[in-house]
């Protein structure tokens, strides 16, 4: 998708952006020392957050990747790395905004792959940065659109992709407000893949461009990566006892979760749960629950490196990066973030690669069409309420043949949905511009 003549016409509503960030720039030192006392930035890097880097470019080919978060950088790892195979002289430096994808980022990105703090959306913040790295080539994930950093580096030249873009239906309609406004942002885009009908359409009236539906690229991924001594201590503390995962619980799910494992405990007495929290700090509210849902809970925790014992109910995995070995350990997950209104869904293909039968609650509209798909295909079960999801869980346990049914299904699906990744780097290849001499 070509940059049109229309991408050079300042817009007053750019004009008016660029002026209003610039302007807030000097109260950002305040607000980023407010952050990073409630350890949502990392004051030893902080200096990244205003373009200026904390690392030398590399010489040779540098591929930058950008990503809001966790779940967005975690789906550009399997491209990461293809990309790495295609190219064996390339860098690729992988830029996001929170400290937990930072600090994930530096437990999986492979050599020749380095990441950076994203700098703050203000043009002097975004000319320092871009002057510093000189990107090849420039990949943004999903819905994280920073316009003075998208005009900067079209300014420059540099050949950009908007992948697996998928935006909520409110930040559609703030960008349909700004049309013209909109219509120069994302024709600055070479390439823009949509992950979803809703993003695919309203992003063509803005570029006037006929743009194709992919699947995620989220449905692309690798099964997630866990340390192989920590599985077998667990695996053989667990032996033979039933199993089940609640993964990325949510403030509301907790309680649904644990007066099903209540009842699960009445019927299969040596059963345990591993329940992961979204946000590990909610742990101890979790214990708290725990001991107040279930008469002498008895709890432990992986971030204290907790022995797990006959005695063991509850496993609290309140550590980030670390559900592959929850997902390895289990052999049913319920995927949460689903379970009370207000919430969207998470990643169901995660525990799918890891021959988890997947369960779910009904609010998934971030995963919408994975899950239309899984549910045709029989891979995944729709849990409404803690008595459900009690009933399921002790019918897999009691019918180990019919549990084996619903992994081998997941897992089958899972599989399936690989192909989208090569789709990507085809239509990335264009991009990667030969003038450059790329390797």
């Amino acid at each position: 998708m070509p940059a049109s003549g229309h991408s050079r016409i300042m817009s007053l509503t750019a004009l008016t952006y660029r002026a209003a960030t610039t302007a807030l720039s000097p109260l950002l030192p305040i607000w980023l020392k407010r952050r990073a006392r409630n350890g949502k930035e990392d004051i030893a890097r902080i200096t990244e957050r205003y373009g200026v880097a904390s690392l030398s470019r590399p010489d040779g080919t540098l591929f930058w990747m950008h990503g809001a978060s966790v779940g967005e950088t975690l789906m550009l790892l399997p491209l990461i790395k293809a990309l790495l195979v295609d190219h064996p002289k390339a860098y690729i430096l992988v830029t996001s905004g929170t400290v937990t994808s930072a600090k994930l980022m530096a437990q999986r990105l492979p050599a020749r792959c380095f990441h950076q703090y994203a700098p703050l959306d203000t043009p002097k913040a975004a000319k320092r940065f871009l002057a510093h790295w000189q990107p090849d080539l420039a990949i943004w994930a999903e819905s994280e659109i920073w316009p003075n950093l998208i005009l900067e580096s079209h300014k420059r030249g540099v050949p950009m992709a908007l992948i697996n873009a998928r935006m909520s239906e409110k930040s559609l309609k703030g960008w349909a407000r700004h049309k013209k406004f909109a219509a120069k942002i994302f024709i600055s885009f070479n390439y823009i893949q949509a992950a979803n009908a809703q993003t695919a359409e309203a992003l063509s009236k803005f570029t006037a461009q006929n743009l194709p539906i992919f699947a995620s690229l989220k449905e692309a991924g690798s099964p997630l990566g866990f340390d192989n001594e920590q599985a077998k201590t667990l695996t053989e503390a667990i032996g033979t006892r039933p199993i089940w995962c609640a993964a990325s619980t949510h403030a509301g799910e907790d309680e649904i979760i644990l007066n099903a494992h209540a009842k699960i405990l009445a019927v299969h007495p040596n059963a345990i749960i591993l329940l992961a929290p979204r946000h590990p700090e909610r742990s101890q509210d979790v214990h708290f629950l725990a001991l107040n849902i279930i008469d002498g809970a008895n709890c432990a925790f992986h971030s204290r490196k907790d022995l797990l014992t006959d005695k063991t109910q509850i496993y609290i995995f309140d550590t980030i990066g670390d559900m592959g070995l929850a997902f390895n350990l289990s052999a049913v997950t319920m995927m949460c973030g689903s379970l009370t209104d207000g919430l969207l869904g998470h990643n169901p293909l995660e525990p799918a690669r890891h021959k988890n039968a997947v369960l779910t609650g009904p609010n998934v509209e971030s995963f919408k069409n994975i899950y239309q798909d899984m549910f045709a295909f029989d891979a995944a079960v729709t849990i409404l309420d803690d008595m459900q999801l009690s009933q399921t869980i002790c019918r897999y346990f009691a019918y180990p043949e019919e549990l084996k049914t619903q992994q081998d299904k997941a897992y089958e699906f899972s599989q399936n949905r690989r192909a989208i990744l090569d789709v990507t780097l085809d239509n990335l290849r264009p991009l990667i511009d030969t003038k450059r001499n790329v390797s």
